[in-house]
């Protein structure tokens, strides 16, 4: 289980790199949001 601070920094990224709202993400599971930051991150680690 991921802490409340970690999940709201990774809400907040997902949101600004994709373009997915905070409120969609809210609703989301924490493995979903992981999953999602995952794959987001390691896209964006890519193309940096």
């Amino acid at each position: 289980m991921i802490e409340r601070r970690e999940r709201e920094n990774m809400v907040r990224f997902i949101a600004n790199v994709r373009g997915i709202s905070e409120k969609r993400l809210m609703m989301m599971t924490d493995a979903e949001v992981e999953h999602i930051y995952e794959t987001v991150y390691a896209k964006h680690e890519i193309t940096e």
